[in-house]
């Protein structure tokens, strides 16, 4: 008898941790493709990278429901170099994301290592979501995750929906606003049409000798005319960062957090603002094709000459739910003083760098696969 009642008890607590668990959701990606690159200097380089559309990742998420509207939530999410298996971010377990946070009838609060509300909105940026060789605005750099970082997002009423961060940037000495990156979103979506923005500003160290705030705005509009969708992007940044290379090459925010989210403010470049124009459109062939286009500029408005213009065309064929091929060409053509180059979801490991960048014309091919689990 004893026997028996042990194990109904066993029975009982595994059934209940079974439930317990049952609302934790373990995902992700596999994304892989072979690129090749040239530059109008004659050089090129062929490669498997990770990331064209989304980097791979292994991510863990869950809510255990309160009532009456309310929810916890987490979400741990971790970044993988598929090509080679390693992980994409030494000094990060989970470098992707790592909050907790509480869902209420009244909005959502958010702690910990988060996406930024620029990075979130890349769907309605281009037919590409702001990724592959061929967005511009993904070449001059995205600011995408930040530590430290507490945010708050409103329902959404009216159609329109807000969201604020504060990522702390913990100094010794200091006050909450140094070294932190603020941010602020607005997004409406109404039936096809859906516009916005999405932007930060980050203040330097006050030792600095540039004490000029690094901002990033991004403004967006995107019309659904049921076989595809019209989009335009306008950025506006003095944040050089490292997806170029050469004479416009650093990083003075990082895009992915430097530690502390620190600003070093002695980058003289901070004084230099661009100005991005994007255009993108586009149209699903068949259920399971989907063909776009895609032109940008980028603006040096210090008429310094380091601005550069491309575009790109794609197409997605949906194998299965959750699995697709792609294949993209683009081409990418810098000033006389700028380089600027290809980037995607992750940056490519095998890229051109230095006089095969700095003034020259590139070109790209993708071709690969992305499989979600």
């Amino acid at each position: 008898m004893n026997k028996k009642i042990i194990a109904a008890a066993v029975i009982t607590a595994c059934s209940s941790f079974a439930q317990a668990q049952s609302n934790v959701t373990v995902y992700g990606d596999i994304d892989q493709y072979v690129g090749y690159i040239s530059s109008s200097s004659g050089n090129h380089v062929i490669g498997m990278n990770d990331g064209a559309i989304l980097r791979s990742r292994l991510g863990f998420k869950g809510a255990e429901e309160l009532g009456n509207g309310y929810q916890v939530k987490f979400n741990l999410e971790q970044g993988i170099n598929a090509d080679t298996g390693a992980s994409a971010d030494t000094n990060h377990l989970f470098d992707r994301q790592a909050w907790v946070g509480v869902n209420t009838p009244y909005g959502e609060i958010r702690l910990g290592r988060q996406n930024t509300e620029i990075f979130f909105i890349g769907g309605a940026i281009d037919y590409t979501e702001r990724t592959t060789f061929g967005s511009v605005v993904n070449s001059f750099g995205v600011p995408s995750r930040y530590d430290n970082d507490i945010s708050f997002k409103t329902p959404r009423v009216g159609g329109f929906q807000g969201t604020a961060h504060y990522a702390l940037g913990e100094q010794a000495g200091g006050g909450l606003s140094q070294s932190a990156v603020i941010q602020f979103a607005l997004d409406y979506t109404n039936g096809p049409y859906r516009a916005g923005y999405a932007g930060l500003s980050a203040r330097p160290a006050p030792t600095g000798t540039v004490q000029q705030n690094i901002v990033y705005h991004n403004a967006y509009a995107d019309y659904d005319y049921g076989q595809g969708k019209v989009y335009f992007a306008y950025v506006r940044s003095n944040n050089i960062t490292s997806s170029a290379n050469g004479l416009t090459a650093g990083t003075i925010l990082s895009n992915i957090a430097n530690p502390n989210n620190i600003i070093a403010g002695t980058d003289k470049n901070a004084n230099r603002f661009f100005n991005i124009y994007q255009f993108s459109a586009d149209y699903r062939i068949s259920p399971q094709v989907r063909v776009g286009a895609l032109y940008g500029v980028i603006k040096d408005t210090s008429d310094g000459d380091a601005g550069a213009k491309g575009g790109n065309v794609g197409v997605y064929y949906d194998f299965s739910k959750r699995t697709t091929f792609y294949s993209f060409a683009s081409v990418l053509s810098n000033d006389a003083n700028a380089g600027f180059r290809f980037s995607s979801s992750a940056g490519p490991n095998a890229n051109l760098a230095g006089v095969d960048v700095n003034g020259k014309r590139l070109s790209g091919l993708q071709v690969g696969m992305l499989h979600k689990f």
